[in-house]
């Protein structure tokens, strides 16, 4: 999946600022009052460009102190934000059109080839974002604010576990965990606004996803304030802290979490059960909803940052998932299984010798999985992240509604580490065919590779180290999943199925997802269709497809991404022949961070014309 990224913070617009001039003062007064004014030197447009980005990301972060809060920035660590509001919504749009206005006033042809890149992102980016205003699809994704996947409701109580962006060191960081509660509880009585002037409108969740948030508001609501996540952070309070502070911290957590956020959960529940289940739609796909198929078909452009439609998806699925059935067939004769190609799909699920005693087996076979990974990275990078990386186990508050494995970034600096989670709730249906590709995924050499080196890459602007588009985010993490021979792994034959099989979820999301929504595909028939077509679990099956329906398009990036740089890779091998290098070709493609599919075809073309005009 993709990262914690593809949360709140993937979603999240921010507020205007305004750039001011950057003219330098004027020199010695002209000695006549006739002669004509000094007028100040203009900035390069290098300079214009690189003070336009800073603005904007300025602005970013006053407006999205939770995605400062990721990135280490604590100026605004006191803040939850808005994210919902009219006002909020009005103040984005004004900021990116500006954004878009001071761009288009600097000359391109006069950047380098590196602000080039950064400008062609930087266009694409904005534009794609006012379309949804002035489509009015920026309306009816505000009615549509909380999920079982996305929703805020489980995101910020991660957040604040301690364990999470958030750090609970001082006096100070416990009183900022403080403020942002108060702003979470205005956030959730806001979206139930939100949703009421949805049900209007038209622009409700399926009924799936109602009761999902309902079934982990419940969970919520049952804790006690001492198990709570919010109040994980007082139980693991640092020693310095003195007694007095200890004990008035302890009681304001109890009083934010018993008289605060207990109450504002149960008004979410309360509305979600009396008023929003009856008006959510029996029909999961977006096709059922008003607006909904214009909102997929933007949602399928910004996710594939392309122009492909559901339908040309919908098809490249289907070819995909018949190569791979070949390939799947090839080894189930290798390891001599006689029977069909779903029986072995149910050997791999139910046999006991593909599944684990304990949770600490589990993790303890992706620390393995990790040393042998790492053995075999300085044969394809000449670059590898300074992040710090850790394997953890899913909390387990969140674990019974996540995919089998997701990534958290750390921070630039290094305080943070990145985090590999793997999800051992159901622990009978976590087996271990596909763990490595798992793992090449979610954590080396993919999204921590990936996000990792955009984070340390300090000559980028900041929307380039800290932004992306799940297109390549996620392309590239499924590419570098098919880098598990070259790297020494994939030994075993039932580890190459488990990466065919991993590869069929992805191939079997571009059928699935463009069923699910633009072709009036049920729940049933998505979760059937994936159990025939792959060796999917039942419980795996389920949340694959439950998640494509809370989050319609993003999972058609994964392929989308992935083929497009397995064809720039091989269109470079064939082009240079001998004087193709992986190492260098990994690095053209990561070093200017999450790029446009396009933008990111004309670099590589261009880096292939520059390396066969090497003598």
């Amino acid at each position: 999946m993709l990262t914690i990224s593809s949360s709140l913070r993937a979603s999240v617009a921010f507020l205007p600022l305004l750039i001011a001039a950057c003219a330098s003062a004027p020199a010695t007064p002209p000695p006549a009052a006739v002669a004509a004014p000094a007028v100040a030197p203009q900035p390069a447009p290098g300079e214009r460009l690189k003070a336009l980005f800073a603005n904007s990301d300025e602005a970013d972060l006053k407006l999205s102190p939770l995605n400062a809060l990721f990135r280490g920035d604590m100026r605004y660590a006191d803040q939850f934000g808005d994210y919902i509001s009219d006002g909020y919504l009005a103040a984005v749009r004004t900021k990116q059109e500006a954004d878009l206005n001071g761009l288009l006033a600097i000359d391109r042809a006069a950047l380098s080839p590196t602000d080039q890149i950064a400008y062609d992102v930087f266009k694409y980016q904005t534009q794609q974002a006012l379309r949804y205003f002035t489509t009015g699809l920026t309306t009816v994704q505000a009615h549509l604010p909380v999920d079982h996947f996305n929703g805020v409701h489980v995101f910020f109580p991660d957040i604040s576990s301690g364990q999470s962006a958030a750090p609970y060191k001082t006096v100070k960081d416990y009183e900022n965990g403080l403020s942002r509660i108060d702003g979470f509880v205005t956030f959730l009585d806001r979206a139930i606004g939100r949703m009421r002037e949805g049900m209007e409108a038209g622009h409700v969740q399926p009924k799936i996803v109602t009761r999902n948030v309902i079934g982990q508001l419940d969970t919520l609501l049952k804790m006690k304030a001492e198990d709570s996540p919010f109040f994980m952070p007082i139980k693991a309070m640092p020693a310095d802290i003195g007694t007095e502070d200890k004990a008035r911290l302890t009681a304001a957590y109890r009083q934010a979490i018993d008289g605060k956020i207990v109450p504002a959960y149960q008004r979410l529940k309360t509305f979600m059960e009396t008023d929003y289940l009856n008006a959510s739609r029996d029909v999961p796909g977006l096709l059922s909803m008003q607006d909904g198929p214009r909102l997929y078909a933007a949602l399928v452009e910004q996710h594939t940052t392309t122009s492909l439609t559901p339908e040309q998806i919908h098809q490249i699925g289907l070819d995909e998932v018949a190569r791979i059935t070949r390939a799947m067939e090839a080894i189930k004769a290798e390891v001599g299984f006689k029977g069909t190609l779903k029986q072995f799909f149910g050997y791999l699920r139910e046999d006991p010798k593909f599944k684990f005693k304990t949770k600490e087996a589990l993790i303890a076979r992706y620390a393995d999985i990790q040393a042998r990974t790492e053995a075999g990275i300085p044969r394809l990078f000449n670059k590898v992240p300074k992040t710090p990386f850790e394997v953890r186990p899913v909390p387990e508050f969140m674990e019974k509604n996540q995919a089998g494995a997701y990534y958290m970034q750390g921070t630039p600096d290094g305080s943070r580490p990145g985090v590999f989670y793997a999800n051992t709730y159901d622990l009978p249906s976590r087996t271990s065919p596909g763990m490595e590709t798992l793992f090449l995924h979610e954590a080396e050499p993919g999204h921590h590779f990936q996000i990792s080196l955009a984070q340390e890459n300090t000559a980028l602007p900041p929307f380039m180290r800290f932004g992306g588009n799940t297109a390549y985010v996620e392309g590239w993490a499924l590419y570098a999943e098919s880098l598990g021979p070259e790297l020494g792994l994939f030994t075993d034959p039932y580890q190459r199925f488990g990466h065919l099989d991993d590869e069929m979820l992805r191939a079997m999301r571009l059928v699935v997802d463009t069923g699910i929504h633009a072709k009036g595909w049920s729940r049933d028939q998505a979760i059937q269709y994936m159990l025939d077509t792959s060796a999917q679990s039942k419980t795996d099956a389920t949340n694959e497809v439950e998640r494509y329906i809370a989050m319609p398009g993003q999972a058609l990036a994964y392929k989308i991404g992935q083929l497009t740089i397995r064809r720039l890779r091989t269109e470079a091998e064939a082009a240079l022949g001998g004087k193709f290098d992986v190492r260098a070709f990994h690095d053209q493609v990561l070093d200017t961070g999450a790029l446009p599919m396009n933008v990111l075809e004309t670099k590589i073309r261009a880096w292939i014309a520059a390396e066969k005009a090497k003598a």
